[in-house]
Parts: C-alpha cells; sequence; structure tokens
C-alpha cells in the first residue's frame, strides 16, 4: 500500500513532474476515486507561495484542469485534481506525427474555448505548451482537451514573483514582449496558441525566434505546405510580433478559427484514424481500478464448541442430533451390538448429566466398534481399595453414557459403582479451564475505547504549515504596499 497523505489521499504512483511539484496518482479515501495529486517539498518561501497561489485557482470549465482540494501534513503540501488518462498533445504528435485538419482544428477550439475562461477570471496562464495539454482517453471518439499546470500563472495586477529582467516560461513558446521583460498579458498567451497550432499541423516544434525575425524583416509568410491559407490566416495573426495586431481575446480567436474550419475540405477514406487511448502505467500491486486491495479481516475468537477437539474413531463425521434418553440412537446397521460395559454408543445429551451444560465433546474412545473392545485398566480387577484408584489414563465413560441402565450393567463390574461417578466427575472438572480460556478471549478484542477519540479541530501538523503560509503571505503583502 502507499503512503496516506493527511489521512485523505493515498499516493499509489508516480505520474509526471509540474512547475512546482512532482505529480502523483492518488486514491481519495473521501470520495472513492482516483485523482491527481501535485506534491511540493516545502523547499522554500518562494516555491511554497507559487503552490498556494495555483491551489487558489478555482476555475470549473470542461477544458480546464484545475485544482480541487489542497491538503498538508508534515512539511509537505499537495492538492489535487482530477485525473486524466490520455497523455498530452506530445505523445499525440510522437504517435501520429502531423495531424489531420479537422482534427487538429477540434483541439485548437477547446483549447481556445479553456484559455477563454482562464482570461475571463483575470488570470494569464504564461506556460502554454503541448506538455501542458492534456487529452482524455476518448478512443476513436471525439477529442477532449483540458489546460492544466498553472503553477506560474497570476492574475493581472497582481505582484510578480520574480525580478523585471527574470523570465518565467518554458523556452521555445515565449512571446516577444515576454522577452523584453513586458508585464504577463493575455496576448503573451495567444502568441502561444500560436506556436501549439503549427506544432500540431507540422508535427514538430516551431522555431520561435525565426518566426518572429521572419515577421519582423518581410511581414506575413505565405502558408505552409499542407496548410490552407483561411486556416493559415488565422494562425499568423496569433504569431504576430506586436501584441497589438493579434487577436486581442481567445474568444476572438476561436470566432476565426470556427470561419476558417468551414472552408476545410471533407475528411477523405484515406486519412488516418487518431485515437487517444490511456497512456497511464498499470495500477501496482494492492490496487485495482476500484481503489487499494482490502486486506483479510482479522479472525475474531471463534465459539467455544470450535475449539473443541474432534471425536476420533467415529463411525460419521457428522454425528446425529441429540435425542431424548427414551429413544435410543441409531446403530450403524453393519456394526455388531455394543458390549454395555465398554462398547460406545452415538453422542446423546443428557438432561441430568453434570458436565452436559458445558456442551464439551466426549473423551477419547475405543476404536470402532467392529472391533472387539480392549478394557480398560480401570475396569481390571484391583485389590486396591476403590477410594485409592489412581484415575484411568484412559478417559471415563461419556456423561451421555450414565444413564439407569448402565448403571446397572456396572453392577458387575469389579470396581464398585461409586468410583466410577467421582472419576467422570474429575475428568469434566479438568476439561473446564479450556472452556474459561475460550470464554475469557473476546475481552482482548476491544472494540472502541472512549479515550482514543479524536478531540475536535484540524491536526496540528496542518494547522502549522497554514499558519505559516498566512504569515508569508502577509510579509510579502506588506512587502509590496511598502515597494508602491
Amino acid at each position: 500500500m502507499g503512503e496516506v497523505f493527511a489521512g485523505r489521499y493515498e499516493l499509489v504512483d508516480p505520474i509526471g513532474h509540474g512547475g512546482v511539484g512532482a505529480v502523483w496518482r492518488a486514491w481519495d479515501h473521501r470520495r472513492h476515486r482516483y485523482v491527481a495529486a501535485k506534491v511540493l517539498q516545502q523547499s522554500d518561501a518562494h516555491a511554497l507561495l507559487r503552490f498556494v497561489r495555483e491551489q487558489a485557482l478555482r476555475i470549473d470549465h470542461p477544458h480546464v484542469l484545475a485544482p480541487a482540494s489542497w491538503a498538508a501534513d508534515d512539511d509537505k503540501v499537495l492538492f489535487t485534481m482530477d485525473l486524466v488518462g490520455g497523455g498530452s498533445l506530445a505523445h499525440v504528435i510522437g504517435d501520429y506525427g502531423p495531424l489531420p485538419l479537422r482534427f487538429a482544428c477540434t483541439l485548437l477550439d477547446q483549447l481556445l474555448s479553456g484559455l477563454a475562461a482562464v482570461h475571463a477570471e483575470g488570470v494569464v496562464h504564461r506556460d502554454i505548451k503541448p506538455a501542458n495539454i492534456l487529452l482524455e482517453a476518448t478512443g476513436a471518439g471525439r477529442p477532449h482537451l483540458r489546460l492544466s499546470d498553472f503553477g506560474i500563472s497570476m492574475r493581472k495586477g497582481e505582484p510578480r514573483l520574480t525580478e523585471t529582467d527574470y523570465v518565467v516560461g518554458t523556452p521555445g513558446y515565449f512571446a516577444p514582449e515576454q522577452m523584453m521583460g513586458a508585464e504577463p498579458d493575455f496576448t503573451a498567451d495567444l502568441f502561444a496558441v500560436g506556436l501549439v497550432a503549427l506544432y500540431l499541423l507540422e508535427g514538430a516544434k516551431p522555431d520561435a525566434k525565426a518566426l518572429i525575425e521572419h515577421f519582423a524583416e518581410h511581414g506575413t509568410p505565405s502558408a505552409p505546405s499542407g496548410i490552407p491559407e483561411p486556416l493559415w490566416q488565422v494562425i499568423a495573426t496569433l504569431l504576430q510580433p506586436d501584441p497589438r495586431t493579434r487577436f486581442r481575446t481567445a474568444t476572438g480567436a476561436r470566432k476565426a478559427l470556427a470561419c476558417a474550419a468551414e472552408m476545410l475540405p471533407e475528411p477523405g477514406p484515406d486519412d488516418e484514424l487518431v485515437e487517444i487511448f490511456d497512456q497511464l502505467a498499470p495500477l501496482p500491486t494492492g490496487f485495482d481500478p476500484d481503489g487499494p486491495l482490502a486486506s483479510a479481516p482479522r479472525p475474531g475468537p471463534a465459539p467455544a464448541h470450535v475449539h473443541l477437539p474432534p471425536q476420533p474413531n467415529h463411525p460419521d463425521p457428522f454425528p446425529a442430533p441429540a435425542q431424548s434418553p427414551s429413544r435410543p440412537a441409531p446403530t450403524p446397521p453393519a456394526a455388531p451390538p455394543p458390549t454395555p460395559a465398554h462398547a460406545p454408543t452415538p453422542a446423546v445429551s443428557h438432561p441430568s448429566s453434570e458436565a452436559d451444560a458445558f456442551h464439551l465433546a466426549p473423551p477419547q474412545r475405543p476404536p470402532h466398534p467392529s472391533t472387539p473392545p480392549t478394557p480398560p485398566p480401570l475396569r481390571a480387577p484391583s485389590p486396591e481399595p476403590a477410594h485409592t484408584q489412581a484415575p484411568a489414563p484412559a478417559p471415563a465413560p461419556a456423561p451421555h453414557q450414565i444413564t439407569t441402565h448402565q448403571a446397572t450393567n456396572h453392577q458387575a463390574a469389579p470396581p464398585p459403582e461409586p468410583t466410577t461417578h467421582p472419576q467422570a466427575t474429575t475428568h469434566w472438572t479438568v476439561q473446564l479451564p479450556p472452556r474459561n480460556q475460550a470464554t475469557s478471549q473476546p475481552q482482548s478484542y476491544a472494540p472502541f475505547s472512549p479515550a482514543a477519540r479524536r478531540r475536535p479541530g484540524p491536526p496540528a501538523k496542518v494547522a502549522v504549515p497554514m499558519l505559516f503560509v498566512a504569515l508569508v503571505c502577509l510579509t510579502v503583502g506588506i512587502w509590496a504596499l511598502t515597494q508602491l
């Protein structure tokens, strides 16, 4: 089993790395489903502040993969989001190369739709690239895209966590104004969308620096081979070096893309079918699609009759039910009639027996009735008095054998009748300790103790890290106010 984080999230296996932490597949014990958990080691306040900023983002959109909840445990914090198993755009391009025009336009439309929702919240993503654009495992059906990883995103107007001349993002997907140190803006995200569009249609990462230089020196180039002119005009507008000549909003770019997609040729029968399958590794040992495998429950104390020794040499492993003394139990038809003094009879519960209340098993018996029984040592004549006889090594007759009929037969035996009853009573008294031991065994399984009840409120290992986060945020806010 994996490590249980904050008493709720059980880490299963690592599935990737984000901008500020490792991403794990985890089992949510409260919601009973698998989630993706980004775990951050609290190494420094800078990374912790970025982590807090990312987990605070709440955007509910079908094409946005935003954090859903968070937790803290000792020196670690994490937040969770939906688990997406179809891989990223990088996986799809690695499998198929350049994508069909209509398939690529569908992905771009979903990307712009999710980006419009992000911009509507006043958030600039700042790290749009193929690795951060995930796909649901839809097979041969319509693809479903999710924009993820808001580790370096920020709201417009918030204080920056980096110096003015320091650029944050992925090389090759920077907008020209980002390289000049300008404040993050929505148009920088749209420039990255144009680079992603070329990546989908050409099957390789575009040279952003060469594109910017060509646009600056020669203007908009002609459409690359295989890209229709209407679609290229939309992509070229996204790639303009001057942010004032780009689309101003993701919604405007999406409308232009829809118009260009209407003029695309219909897919032919020879076009390759793109399928998005599950890219996640199989679950490790101890987990299945329904969650962690439950361990076998600890066996509780068994009833007293379960611990009794089996009846050896019994002709039937399942003895007949108890019968009244007036109706003798049936005997096997092939067996000869038992000897009254020594032959065993089927187990009969006698109401007058002293040991019958304990439901103990009868003692060891002689061999099968078909074999002539050997007289036990106690039945042999002895010159000693009856009260000085030592306890017989062989068990005494069963309590159900002490009946009126058998007492009459025992009178012919050398030991007098009073000697037989004390021996039987002594035998059952010795057997009582196992009964007491089995009865006292359940006392060691206390189901619940009121003293072990948790006190209300969050545990200290959760409250302390959050107090530290609040203190750091307050410090940064005061410092930012002093810089105004």
